[in-house]
């Protein structure tokens, strides 16, 4: 593949901006804007289509705007936002387009609205540039918020990002505004202690899925009923959400039991999943439960959508709470 093209003015016919939050998708954009714009008046050379509310937009205007040359400036920027309401007719005429791009404009597809066409995407990854927003998990995500750590406004010792990244947990679509706060209070380029930056936090991040199930796993009742309150607070899952989540867990590792499935790669073709990870983490916990842990597993969590149904009359997230630590109980149970 060759690689991406840019012209005289330093454009790439077309960029992707992508990820699983939006707010980090939205301030990618913003900074590639800022950049492609590179100090020009934006009223005239950016134009924008689609976004949050607009059920449809004309591709044709799309390629219009693309295709034609900027006036009074050397660039033209074109926005599409919501790219994955893109039809897949549509998306050939996009694709039709970055064969013979206007060296002149720059193309930005914004993600949302559903998946980007698998084509277009490939076009825009052959012709320009896909920009990820992703942070990832574990190590992933701390070499991810180091980075742009880096750039910030303010620097921050040690402690302090070992507090800010436990903090925010998934939520880092918060570290931007965060950063400016710190700048505003303390001044660019100071360097903020853990307990500068304690004043500043507010509430405490979501976190993944993943953090409750492996706690709940481990048998670390104090850790996952501490996930359980984020997830509840911060992310602002519903208890019957939590349920789901956790039925989900333990409905794969009952389906794995009796199987006979010993690698990850069969765990995942019974379980119909392409990642071959998760179902690695369900075949050797299920293992490790044995049949009837994983079946009082299930017990209690038909216990708990009854209760949260009204059959108790208890709050939901006391419910919650009693099913987490059941459940990590049976995870710290030897076998």
């Amino acid at each position: 593949m060759s690689a991406p093209s840019t012209t005289a003015t330093g454009l790439r016919p077309a960029y992707l901006v992508k990820g699983a939050d939006p707010s980090l998708v939205a301030q990618a954009t913003h900074g590639l804007v800022e950049q492609l714009v590179d100090g020009g008046d934006p009223s005239i050379m950016v134009e924008e289509f689609g976004g949050p509310g607009i059920d449809q937009f004309d591709v044709g205007a799309v390629i219009d705007a693309c295709t034609t040359p900027p006036f009074l400036v050397d660039r033209r920027v074109v926005v599409v936002r919501e790219a994955g309401q893109i039809v897949a007719a549509d998306a050939k005429r996009l694709v039709a387009y970055l064969g013979d791009p206007l060296a002149t404009t720059a193309l930005v597809l914004v993600a949302g609205g559903g998946a980007i066409n698998p084509t277009l995407s490939k076009s825009v990854a052959a012709s320009g540039e896909v920009i990820d927003t992703s942070v990832g998990t574990g190590r992933a995500r701390s070499q991810w918020l180091a980075d742009h750590l880096k750039g910030g406004p303010v620097r921050l010792d040690g402690a302090a990002q070992a507090r800010l990244g436990d903090h925010l947990g998934s939520d880092m679509g918060r570290l931007a505004g965060l950063l400016d706060t710190l700048a505003a209070a303390y001044g660019r380029g100071a360097t903020v202690n853990a307990a500068d930056l304690e004043p500043f936090l507010g509430e405490a991040g979501a976190l993944a899925p993943w953090d409750l199930t492996d706690a709940i796993d481990a048998g670390r009742a104090a850790p996952a009923l501490e996930v359980l309150h984020r997830m509840l607070s911060a992310g602002e899952s519903h208890p019957l959400v939590i349920l789901a989540l956790l039925h989900k867990h333990y409905r794969q590792m009952l389906r794995l039991d009796g199987s006979g499935v010993t690698t990850a790669e069969q765990a995942a073709e019974v379980l119909g999943i392409k990642s071959s990870f998760p179902a690695k983490k369900a075949l050797a916990q299920g293992n490790r439960l044995g049949s009837a842990r994983v079946a009082r597993a299930m017990q209690l969590l038909a216990e708990a959508d009854l209760d949260l149904r009204g059959a108790t009359g208890l709050p939901g997230e006391l419910v919650v709470e009693v099913l987490v630590a059941r459940l990590s109980r049976l995870g710290g149970q030897r076998r």
